[in-house]
């Protein structure tokens, strides 16, 4: 076996690996700061799915170097993950554009692996997205909803948060129906990925939507579909990609005994 661990600014995802590269167990949750609790919740899952298999793993994501220094599991870079996985799972993709809860990627493939990410900012992002829900008095899942039926695209920034709800909270007040809010914050998360990370560079060719919120929300990828003239693709297990990523370059034995006690300790 093998076993994937992607921890994320918001998120982390355990995936198991048979001998034959297929998925035994995967998982994901909240941590919301508290990866420790998470962390160990996730592996006592697998363990009472699997027992105490002996398995390779490997650790990903925003959060996971000092975690993988804590319990002696190897890091891997994201991008790296992310290339191990394109190349098994989706290997004629030449962009692949991943929206996680604080950051934004897009990953150019041909000629040569070229990551582009947002920087400290989180305007655009899964966060972004929950907060702008929430002016609207509802959830991704609603927002997701609302944007089906929307007529007008209204001017939103996705940089900054804050500029975002100076923008909205107006046309609540003026009535505007909120499909039509809905579908602009989409537009808006669309606009600020593809002009501050692509900065001009051509997104073309087989495209690959890769994250929660695009796994998730049908209209953000409709969005980015109709904004880059494309017909992108969300893969099997999209949100497991990463993780799959990881397990697939894990090599150094471990069982989960071992790995529970270090992250106890």
């Amino acid at each position: 076996y093998r076993v994937g661990i992607d921890i994320g600014s918001t998120t982390i995802k355990l995936v198991v690996l048979d001998n034959a590269d297929n998925i035994c167990f995967c998982d994901y949750r909240r941590h919301l700061s508290n990866i420790q609790e998470t962390l160990l919740g996730l592996i006592g899952d697998a363990y009472k799915a699997l027992g105490n298999i002996s398995f390779g793993a490997r650790i990903t994501g925003s959060g996971g170097l000092s975690i993988s220094e804590w319990i002696g599991i190897p890091f891997i870079q994201e991008v790296v993950a992310v290339a191990g996985a394109i190349d098994k799972l989706a290997p004629r993709t030449d962009v692949a554009i991943e929206i996680g809860g604080e950051d934004a990627k897009i990953i150019y493939f041909k000629g040569g692996i070229e990551q582009r990410m947002n920087g400290i900012c989180a305007g655009g992002t899964g966060s972004f997205i929950d907060q702008m829900a929430s002016l609207l008095q509802t959830d991704a899942t609603g927002l997701n909803e609302y944007a089906k039926s929307y007529n007008v695209i209204y001017p939103i920034a996705a940089r900054c948060g804050v500029f975002a709800k100076t923008d909205i909270q107006p046309l609540l007040n003026q009535g505007a129906r909120k499909s039509d809010i809905a579908e602009s914050i989409f537009n808006a998360v669309v606009s600020q990925t593809v002009a501050g990370l692509a900065q001009g560079r051509e997104i073309e060719g087989q495209v690959v939507y890769l994250g929660g919120p695009l796994t998730f929300m049908s209209e953000l990828r409709n969005c980015f579909d109709r904004t880059l003239n494309t017909k992108g693709i969300c893969p099997e297990n999209s949100l497991y990609f990463v993780a799959c990523g990881a397990a697939l370059c894990a090599e150094k034995p471990i069982d989960f005994d071992k790995v529970i006690e270090e992250v106890k300790n």
